[in-house]
């Protein structure tokens, strides 16, 4: 059967490429993927599968085998990011400032290939594959309203797998690895108080600027001092505004930056030690200190069953050759950390890089792209997985 789901997903790799294409030239942000929801659900009336809009321009779709057993479930995310493209692809983005630039087109392309794999072979199937297109993981997420919505209820998804695009690892192989492989984020702002003052007579105020640099550096000291060198912790401070003019003390600085840990614990301490730094500076700094901690998406967890299950069936399309051990974590941060909440899941690396081709800038930069050729592959794993899954 490997054989022939080969086979039959090579044969599908133009389709793919045209549905890849024409989604990358118009792409939309989170909570804006009309057109990309409106495209992907005639795609699936065309191939004749069920499906439920959720989540406003979301869509949960189900394959029913023809017998019963478990359930398996795939997130595809559809929303792109304010980047202007500056690929000079004959496929580039039609929408001046958006961009996909984190490969959400592909993954989109790749599960609905899966998606008519798997529909082709639906009367032999014992279970049911749900497909999840969801929107806004790259602002608030949208993987918890579709949670909310019920996308994983009637029937009960068992296990969930998840694929991204990366142009470090070249077409043609794929990285995984058995636990923590994504962090959790927690996005905060932090607004410091005081007394402003002309500059000439800073006695007379309380300084919120050096009052701001006195917190950012002792932020450090959370994954320098507070944390075990071999644990991944990141207190990242990317936007400060204080002030309007040079000879002038203002009376507030705002802090805007995020927290990325790799488990719930360290998370939950992470953010206790960020509250301490934070008040105690600004008290010995008299000034005072708005604290707002946003909790964000939560680890991404790779269940060692399912991880293992993966990576056998990545082998069949792929060779074991091309199987890599992802040795350490990202600290990026992905919402598929909600699904991971709730049931094992296995979110994993497919490569799409090609210096012959120029595929080779990272994601969320202006000039990244995907190697077109990778989908049927990304196509093939999919579904395998899916068949091993439900013949287990």
């Amino acid at each position: 059967m490997t054989v022939d789901l080969k086979q039959q997903a090579l044969a599908l790799s133009p389709v793919l490429q045209e549905i890849f294409q024409a989604l990358h030239r118009c792409p939309e942000l989170g909570c804006q993927e009309r057109q990309t929801a409106a495209f992907i659900r005639s795609r699936l009336d065309e191939l004749g599968i069920e499906y439920i809009p959720m989540a406003d321009t979301g869509t949960a779709a189900i394959i029913r085998g023809g017998h019963p057993g478990r359930t398996i479930g795939f997130r595809a995310d559809i929303d792109a990011l304010p980047i202007n493209e500056e690929t000079n692809l004959p496929y580039a983005s039609q929408n001046p400032g958006v961009m996909h630039a984190c490969g959400h087109d592909f993954h989109t392309a790749s599960l609905l290939g899966a998606a008519e794999l798997l529909n082709q072979r639906k009367e032999t199937i014992h279970g049911n594959i749900k497909l999840f297109f969801q929107p806004d993981e790259e602002d608030r997420g949208g993987a918890a309203p579709m949670i909310a919505s019920g996308c994983m209820e009637n029937p009960k998804v068992d296990a969930m797998l998840c694929c991204h695009v990366e142009s470090l690892i070249p077409t043609g192989a794929l990285s995984v690895r058995t636990g923590p492989i994504c962090a959790a984020s927690n996005p905060f702002t932090v607004t410091l108080r005081g007394r402003g003052t002309h500059g000439a007579k800073p006695e007379l105020g309380t300084d919120v600027i050096v009052a701001a640099a006195q917190v950012i550096t002792a932020l450090q000291t959370i994954s320098s001092r507070r944390t075990c060198p071999t644990e991944a912790v990141v207190a990242t401070i990317g936007s400060i505004h204080a002030g309007t003019a040079g000879n002038v003390l203002p009376p507030e600085a705002r802090l805007k930056g995020i927290l990325r840990t790799m488990t719930a614990d360290a998370r939950e301490r992470v953010k206790e030690d960020f509250r301490s730094i934070v008040t105690g500076v600004a008290a010995a700094m008299g000034v005072e200190a708005d604290i707002d901690i946003v909790e964000s998406y939560p680890c991404c967890h790779n269940d060692p069953a399912l991880t293992e299950l993966l990576r056998r069936s990545a082998a069949k399309i792929l060779g074991p050759e091309n199987i890599w051990e992802l040795e350490a974590p990202s600290l990026g941060a992905d919402d598929f950390g909600y699904f991971n909440e709730l049931v094992p899941g296995c979110y994993y690396y497919i490569g799409v890089g090609s210096e012959t081709k120029g595929f080779t800038y990272p994601n969320h930069n202006p000039r990244f792209g995907a190697d077109p050729d990778a989908l049927w592959l990304s196509a093939a794993v999919e579904a395998q997985a899916a068949l091993d899954f439900l013949e287990g």
